[in-house]
């Protein structure tokens, strides 16, 4: 599997960080998992910026291709969503000139000022794209889904930073499938696990390598 230059400066970055790490990490599913990703490791000013320029360029390419439909406002489900959201819009109209809207969710409504669980632009009567940054169980972006569909907005799409390809609730069925039935939309993402494996085999990483291979088989969907 060839690898995108993008996908391959993200994986060097994230690692560079500690955000992408291989060994063995226990999951909230109790899973122990021969890597761990943590977006949120990717916290200065070069490392968002390489992180936002993936998800722009993947947007973009997305939308000339038609892998992605056409959409007004970029959605970040609260918390980790919300600087995805501000940069990658930021960055779709530095370096690609679409100008679209950006919004966020709170955790809890709010009661006074301009009150309600929304924030930024408007979505009512927009068409939404919710980004995440990584898809186990896709809760965030069911939430999201709910909460927008609140506002009046309808979700057409969904993108992620990390597709971990495993089964979700249904086994067989990989929670990005499952996600992209309930919004009724495609959900796609800057790297899955089979772009993280084939990474280790360019590197000649064989141990890491082995170890992923046999957690793909365990937990991987079934294609």
């Amino acid at each position: 599997m060839a690898l995108e230059e993008y996908q391959e400066k993200l994986i060097e970055s994230a690692l560079s960080v500690n955000a992408l790490k291989f060994g063995a990490f226990e999951l909230k599913s109790g899973r122990i998992s021969p890597y761990f990703f943590l977006a949120s490791e990717l916290n200065t000013g070069s490392l968002i910026n390489s992180l936002a320029s993936a998800y722009a360029q993947h947007i973009a390419s997305s939308l000339k291709s038609g892998a992605l439909p056409a959409f007004d406002v970029i959605f970040g489900p609260a918390y980790k969503g919300i600087p995805l959201a501000a940069t990658v819009a930021l960055v779709l109209w530095r370096d690609y000139q679409i100008d679209l809207g950006w919004a966020y969710d709170r955790k809890e409504t709010k009661d006074h000022g301009e009150g309600g669980i929304l924030v930024g632009a408007a979505v009512a009567s927009k068409r939404v794209l919710i980004l995440d940054d990584v898809i186990t169980s896709g809760k965030a972006i069911r939430i999201g889904l709910s909460n927008v569909a609140a506002g009046g907005g309808k979700i057409v799409g969904a993108m992620v930073c990390l597709d971990r390809e495993e089964s979700g609730p249904v086994m067989g069925e990989s929670a990005v499938a499952q996600v992209s039935k309930d919004i009724g939309g495609p959900v796609t993402a800057l790297l899955t696990m089979s772009n993280l494996m084939a990474w280790l085999e360019i590197k000649g990483r064989n141990d890491d390598l082995s170890r992923m291979k046999e957690y793909q088989a365990k937990y991987g969907v079934r294609r």
